[in-house]
């Protein structure tokens, strides 16, 4: 973000201050208006409501078609009904390609968010009730606020870690409370944790491709990326596909146009106008969304355990925006 230029050049010398001959000190004029940065910040504050939203259904969606596609057909099949909706829009007016090294962080994202922590997540959602995956996710902004201090030398406020030691306990609060039931609750934890740490390592590689190419186009070659990955699910995709009842693939689709292709491009346009770690903090409100839509659309709650260790992760992650004195 452009910082506010400082005064304009001194001018030169003429009769000494004092003087009887000094011309008088010309009266200070205001500091120019940016003009451009309201409907900036009202655009960014849009786009990080859309995303929100979207991705909070995200986890509701992924939990009702679970049953009928698995983990990696899910996430292949997302990708490519995503990939060729945004291709739609990307491809009329896409005139340059990364070239050389521009290709290594946008492979990274690629292959870590739109594949990894798709397939993660899926895994996730078919043992863990999707309000629980939510919060789980949660401590991704945690991730990249640490990862913000070390690779952007931005340090570590008291706060940070205060607060980062809350949200952790609340995650171990989680994986606990699931523990007592099954292991495979304490794997689906296990796969959410996993899913925040690509998506928080993403993040920050993508901030720098936000500089050169717009949010749509750098969207949409992560996109390709992943499904790339993905091929190898084809197979099971096809054959799903044919057994799927409408409303499973109908929310396929959904997920592909909507969390996916809208989604994670409304996140990258906020993401080329805000700080990364102050733009992970607006994913607090991802659970409670998803907890209401689940609820809604679902019948799902998560169990008490969930909600009190969600309710500790939420605290945590809050106390880290505290300002250090």
């Amino acid at each position: 973000m452009a910082s506010t230029a400082a005064s304009g050049p001194i001018p030169s010398a003429g009769p000494h201050e004092g003087s009887p001959h000094a011309a008088p000190s010309p009266a200070p004029q205001p500091a120019p208006t940016t003009t451009g940065r309201g409907p900036v910040n009202k655009l960014g504050v849009a786009a990080v409501a859309v995303t929100v939203i979207l991705w909070a259904s995200a986890f509701v969606g992924i939990r009702a078609v679970g049953p009928s596609f698995s983990p990696g057909s899910l996430t292949l099949g997302r990708l490519a009904i995503a990939a060729v909706v945004l291709g739609l829009v990307v491809l009329p007016k896409l005139r340059n390609l990364p070239r050389g090294r521009e290709w290594w962080p946008i492979l990274a994202y690629g292959v870590m968010w739109f594949g990894g922590y798709n397939v993660a997540l899926n895994a996730a959602e078919h043992m863990l009730d999707a309000g629980t995956a939510a919060l789980l996710i949660n401590v991704n902004p945690i991730l990249i606020a640490v990862m913000a201090g070390v690779i952007l030398k931005e340090g570590f406020p008291r706060w940070l870690i205060i607060g980062s030691l809350i949200a952790f306990a609340g995650v171990a609060v989680i994986a606990l409370g699931s523990g007592h039931r099954s292991t495979a609750d304490v794997l689906g934890v296990l796969l959410c944790l996993l899913a925040a740490v690509l998506a928080a390592v993403s993040v920050i590689v993508q901030k720098p491709v936000l500089r050169k190419f717009p949010a749509a186009q750098a969207t949409w070659f992560g996109i390709m990326v992943g499904a790339i990955c993905c091929l190898p699910f084809s197979g099971q995709l096809v054959g799903e596909l044919q057994q799927a009842p409408l409303p499973a693939t109908l929310g396929l689709v959904y997920l592909g146009i909507f969390p996916t292709a809208i989604a994670f491009t409304t996140w990258a346009y906020a993401l080329s106008l805000i700080d990364a770690g102050k733009l992970a903090a607006t994913t607090y409100l991802v659970p409670g969304t998803t907890i209401l839509i689940s609820w809604l659309v679902l019948g799902e709650v998560p169990t008490v355990w969930g909600l009190v260790g969600g309710v500790i992760c939420l605290v945590g992650v809050g106390l880290t925006r505290r300002k250090s004195r």
